[in-house]
């Protein structure tokens, strides 16, 4: 019975809603979770664990119905008397963080009091399901799960040193999935965590190597020793030992990420060595682990990696042709053609193909190859030219694993093919007949990723294709790419429209709007493809646009899950500035939507949205000009201390600056502009940089008098930016110009000002003005070079009477009265402050 459910489940969910039976399966399933047996016979068959696979395929379809009874069997279970009821409480929400992490994001604070609580349990099954489902929220409820890493962390330091064996190792994988993906929050853990980890050095192996991941340059101190604890791994032949030393070899390749190619190239050698020599070991786990290893090595020796090549492309060779021990019988036809497999092919109608009736395979060597089929692709792509002996016989691989039978290799192929492409331009730009070759690898590699995104039923290797065209379109422009435009044009609608092969494994005709979920792993990359044709086409997108629009639009109905509507706005605003003008065809239709989601509860919709009304509003002409009110009440709120978010205001923030530049008499200055200079500088989206500061250039040199009125906002901005260690020379040579603007304008009376302000912040604002004057007129400046006029350190110790002197320039003095003004600085070039 639950296995005729599992498969409803998988692939007739919706009748599932349609008959309302969702919650009375799971007021069946969730209480079989503490069903547990002892047995290990058939375990497979477990009561729980059949459960478990049935809650868990349901929350992957159906996570808006599942959450709710799921979300209140734990709360309630988690008080039970009974600890498998509270056991069951944890594994519950373990096991539909998959399916409903956009549901379960929302309620995080509840979540882990019920998790965290059971981390705590007297019982240790308890304790033990309470670790699995914390590493099952690190791995899929990113990034929200992060914001509580104060209170998650310290809970699992406790966990593993339990007294129980079985929790230590729940434990030490919760710790691995969550570090994972930290970054600098683990630091202020790092130490006492290393210290526990190498203790237990054995178990612990794939916990440090998120913590490595994790920690990056801050890892490096205890590089040496995991390194050197990792030798005696290394050397390790027993037979219950080589997963240890596959988990080691590993684990130094992830250690070699953090530590980098300079401290990793000297002592290299050896882990080489004894990585290649475990290839004499019989056992498909080391192989597999070993071509990560040397994917990563590869990737921090770049082209000087090419030295290995002749050692370890054999090894992936021969891993991607392994025996993969799959078996197809074929039930008897009585067509007298079909023999064996003869009547199977990749061209033949579905109707035509005899039906498969079993499969088997070895799951070991599917990783195996998996993992020598990404190896391959990196080896091509960071050592390019000196990849080409082997570029033929992996060209051939690929092709063929493209079409393998699981999706796992399927995924890796496609991620490969695009770095045997890179590496095929860079092999075949010195030949005769390279442009030839170059054509014929690229129209191989279009070919099966068009085939792939209309034909392939796996969303995730459907979605890397989706990506990989679009990058292809930025890499290589719109004339590589024209000859499959149509093609590529369809298969977009076709994904757009849901009607692709991957979209078919489950009719959802009964389903209504509001019931469906929002396809991230597939949907965002297909959407990623319509801002690559408009960068690379530019109006003459105009037309496809068009039929793209609609399909499109769907996604942005109220009743669709709000990150489909947020992906829709990205979408559009990114079409927008690749297409321009032609956009403006669209204004009455996206305009109300994007200034509606300005409003939204999520950051990623408002931040956006308000790119999305900036962009429209720049390239949209007239047609935007009724909708500035409404657009500028809309951003209001966005630049107010209630917004929390700084990615949200700088981009809200990019939006008035677009609107400014596009229709300033639109736009009431007096008003607006006190309100926009006080959230600047940027703080965190510097891609709105140069949007930002050209508005407050533009206007500084117009003279305009509202925001000349705002002086001693401008200095302080100015002296922030110039300083600032990640905005652009571009960026600081703009403030550099309007400084010396106000300065030509108001040099006295800015003295008070200015002796406000650091000495180095003066210096760096003048530095930058005459930096982006003198470049221009360096040729006739009698013995000065351009380069002189620099930012480097040692400029900037001038001594204070040098900086105000500077201050009272006039921008229209010759270029030899400040070429003197220059030397004058070098003269005071050994000063200090």
């Amino acid at each position: 019975a639950i296995q005729i459910i599992s498969w409803l489940a998988k692939y007739k969910y919706s009748s599932l809603k349609k008959y309302k039976l969702v919650i009375p399966i799971l007021q069946v399933m969730c209480p079989l979770l503490a069903e547990s047996t002892d047995s290990v016979e058939d375990d497979d068959l477990a009561p729980d664990r059949a459960a478990a696979e049935v809650i868990d395929t349901m929350s992957l379809n159906l996570s808006k119905q599942v959450f709710p009874p799921v979300f209140e069997f734990a709360s309630l279970s988690s008080q039970s008397a009974n600890p498998k009821f509270r056991e069951a409480s944890v594994t519950a929400l373990g096991v539909v963080s998959e399916g409903c992490l956009e549901l379960m994001k929302d309620k995080l604070e509840p979540i882990l009091h019920i998790v965290l609580g059971a981390l705590r349990d007297p019982e240790q099954m308890v304790r033990g399901a309470s670790s699995f489902a914390l590493g099952q929220f690190a791995e899929h409820l990113q990034p929200e799960i992060m914001s509580h890493y104060e209170s998650v962390l310290p809970c699992i330091l406790n966990a593993i040193e339990d007294a129980s064996d079985e929790v230590k190792e729940k434990s030490y994988y919760a710790l691995a999935a969550f570090c994972e993906d930290m970054g600098e929050e683990i630091l202020p853990f790092l130490d006492p965590l290393m210290q526990k980890l190498l203790a237990a050095s054995k178990i612990a192996l794939s916990a440090i190597g998120s913590v490595a991941s994790a920690a990056e340059q801050a890892f490096i101190p205890y590089s040496e020793r995991v390194l050197e604890l990792m030798k005696s791994f290394m050397v390790l032949t027993n037979d219950e030992d080589l997963r240890s030393r596959a988990r080691a070899t590993e684990l130094v390749g992830i250690v070699a990420m953090s530590a980098g190619r300079v401290r990793m190239e000297p002592i290299l050698p050896p882990f080489m060595e004894a990585a290649i020599s475990g290839f004499g070991l019989e056992f498909s786990e080391l192989r597999e682990y070993t071509h990560g290893f040397f994917s990563n090595v590869a990737e921090i020796m770049d082209d000087s990696f090419a030295q290995y090549l002749p050692h370890v492309v054999p090894l992936a060779f021969a891993s991607c042709n392994l025996d993969d021990g799959s078996a197809v019988d074929i039930i008897e036809s009585d067509d007298g053609n079909i023999n064996g497999f003869g009547g199977v092919s990749s061209d033949d109608e579905a109707h035509d193909e005899p039906r498969v009736r079993n499969i088997s395979v070895r799951t070991g060597v599917l990783d195996e190859k998996a993992a020598a089929t990404q190896a391959l692709g990196l080896y091509a792509l960071h050592t390019k030219s000196s990849y080409s002996p082997y570029l033929e016989e992996t060209s051939r691989i690929l092709v063929r694993h493209s079409g393998y039978f699981h999706e796992d290799v399927r995924l890796q192929a496609i991620i490969a093919l695009k770095s045997i492409l890179t590496a095929a331009h860079a092999i075949f730009q010195s030949q005769n007949d390279g442009p030839a070759k170059a054509r014929e690898m690229l129209d191989t590699v279009m070919d099966i990723y068009i085939k792939t995104m209309t034909g392939d039923d796996d969303k995730e290797v459907v979605a890397q294709a989706c990506t990989s065209v679009a990058e292809i379109i930025k890499d290589y422009g719109y004339a590589a790419i024209e000859p499959y435009m149509s093609r590529l044009v369809d298969a977009t609608l076709l994904l757009l429209k849901e009607e692709s092969a991957c979209q078919q494994l489950e009719d959802d005709s009964d389903m209504e709007d509001d019931d469906t979920e929002h396809d991230e792993v597939l949907m965002d990359a297909v959407s990623d493809i319509l801002p690559a044709f408009a960068e690379s086409m530019g109006s003459h997108f105009a037309p496809i646009f068009a039929n793209l629009f609609e399909p499109l639009m769907k996604f942005a109905k109220a009743s669709r899950p709000l990150q489909d509507r947020t992906m829709v706005v990205a979408c559009l605003a990114e079409v927008a500035q690749g297409m321009g003008a032609p956009i403006a065809d669209y204004v009455d239709r996206v305009m109300p939507l994007a200034i509606k989601e300005l409003a939204s509860s999520n950051a990623t919709n408002r931040r956006n949205a308000a790119f999305c009304v900036g962009e429209l509003c720049k390239n949209g002409g007239g047609s935007t000009l009724k909708y500035y009110g409404d657009t500028l009440r809309g951003l209001f709120p966005l630049f107010g201390e209630s917004e929390p978010d700084d990615a949200v205001r700088d981009n809200a923030a990019g939006a008035v600056a677009r609107m400014i530049m596009a229709h300033p008499q639109s736009v009431p200055l007096n008003q607006v502009l006190p309100v926009f200079l006080k959230v600047l500088p940027l703080k965190e989206d510097r891609e709105e940089s140069m949007a930002v500061y050209s508005c407050v250039y533009t206007l500084v040199l117009s003279s305009n008098q509202q925001i000349l009125a705002l002086v001693p906002e401008l200095v302080n901005l100015f002296a922030q930016v110039v300083v600032s260690p990640v905005e652009t020379p571009e960026v600081k040579a703009q403030v550099g110009r309007a400084f010396s603007h106000l300065v030509s304008l108001y040099g006295h009376q800015m003295q008070p000002l200015l002796k406000c302000a650091s000495q180095r912040k003066c210096f760096l604002m003048s530095s930058f003005s005459w930096k982006a004057k003198f470049r221009e007129d360096a040729k006739v400046v009698s013995g000065l070079d351009p380069a002189a006029v620099s930012t480097s350190h040692s400029w900037l110790v001038v001594d204070q009477h040098v900086c105000r002197s500077t201050f009272a320039g006039d921008a229209a003095a010759t270029p030899q009265d400040n070429g003197s003004q220059l030397h004058k600085l070098a003269e005071c070039r050994n000063c200090t402050l």
